[in-house]
């Protein structure tokens, strides 16, 4: 199979579509489109399992394995059973089907799923030739997606999402998920020259993230994947792809980053995060105040995740932080602020005026990612 072109999706949040195909790009799928939820490209199996350890924004990396206009189950379960599941399922596989529909005829998730199933099931035993499939082996994750009467047929790749990295086991209040947080670094536009600081760093994410990028550390390289365990892809060559990612991830590379806040449970965690991605030594944390951060540096890149003050009885507590990023900037010349918040009124609050805004959703919240620049060129001009 390994010279067989097959079409796979990389999943993303809404906003992330644009950084997931640059990504693709970078790592040779030329071919990468961009498209609502993901985007999709062609590969070789085993070449798509480079995009599984590489991609550091991606939700997932799914195989495209059937398409087709469907408005009626019955027309469903033909595109199913038409579909070739023998050239990726072996005999003992087991067969977890998940659903979606959406702006279709076909409404019913539960119904998608339980057709999906059995067409599969139906299509493996004549394919087999055989009455009962014992699904004992490994898993092939399914999942039928029904938009505006489309349906697309996938298989997962990745098992575990991409986001779960293997290094966060333990989670403050609010975590920021793991790709999400290398995505605010990306748009950051973070210099790996300029010391990168996070003053309400909570469990440590951000940090981590840029410490990875810099040392051109894989995201999934000390994590496993379901296709590791198919039988129908090569593993040397997966075994050769990981053994590759390994010697590129360069630790002397790092440069100074550190983080701080005011909670010392969450700095805790965000130690032992630190340490558990093989980081310990190379990333700084501490507890201070942002009102009280000063660093005994120039020229810094802020990034931060601050509370948003969601519930009415935070909002005012959360202000009065905000009200401290314009002085933290004062403190520090030459430096940049990239801030993310569902704060409507941010700026107004903070004194800031930003100069680039990008619509994020931190979880199901929707947030504005902003960049802001040092205050002598805070509004276009220098003063």
């Amino acid at each position: 199979m390994s010279d067989k072109k097959l079409t796979f999706i990389a999943t993303a949040a809404f906003g992330l579509e644009g950084i997931v195909k640059r990504e693709l790009v970078h790592l040779g799928f030329e071919d990468a489109k961009a498209e609502l939820g993901g985007v999709r490209f062609t590969s070789a199996l085993e070449e798509a399992f480079r995009a599984c350890l590489w991609l550091s924004c991606a939700d997932r990396v799914l195989l495209v394995v059937a398409e087709g206009n469907v408005q009626s189950f019955e027309e469903l379960y033909q595109l199913v059973l038409r579909a070739p599941w023998k050239q990726f399922l072996p005999r003992d596989a087991r067969i977890p089907v998940s659903g979606r529909c959406a702006r279709s005829k076909l409404m019913s998730i539960r119904d998608c799923q339980s057709i999906t199933k059995r067409a599969i099931v139906d299509h493996m035993q004549k394919a087999y030739r055989v009455t009962v499939l014992p699904e004992t082996g490994a898993d092939f994750q399914v999942d039928v997606a029904v938009h505006s009467d489309i349906a697309r047929l996938t298989l997962d790749l990745c098992g575990d999402a991409l986001n779960r990295r293997g290094y966060r086991t333990w989670n403050g209040e609010a975590p920021l998920r793991e790709t999400a947080a290398a995505a605010l670094v990306k748009l950051s536009g973070w210099r790996e020259s300029e010391p990168l600081h996070d003053p309400c760093c909570g469990t440590g994410t951000l940090l981590i993230e840029a410490a990875f990028m810099a040392a051109h550390r894989a995201p999934g390289l000390t994590r496993a994947f379901a296709v590791e365990k198919w039988p129908c892809a090569n593993k040397a060559a997966l075994h050769a792809l990981r053994e590759e990612a390994r010697a590129q991830y360069d630790p002397s590379l790092i440069p100074e980053i550190s983080g701080s806040d005011i909670d010392p449970e969450a700095l805790k965690l965000a130690k032992k995060h630190i340490v558990q991605a093989g980081l310990g030594g190379k990333i700084t944390v501490f507890e201070r105040d942002l009102r009280d951060l000063t660093l005994d540096k120039e020229n810094v890149c802020f990034l931060s995740n601050p509370p948003y003050g969601e519930r009415l009885s935070d909002r005012k507590g959360c202000e009065a932080l905000y009200r401290a990023y314009k002085p933290l900037l004062s403190r520090h010349p030459g430096s940049r602020l990239n801030l993310i918040t569902s704060h409507p009124g941010f700026e107004r609050v903070a004194g800031l005026r930003s100069m680039k805004k990008t619509r994020l959703y931190n979880g199901r919240l929707e947030c504005e990612f902003m960049r802001f620049a040092p205050l002598n060129v805070q509004f276009g001009h220098k003063k």
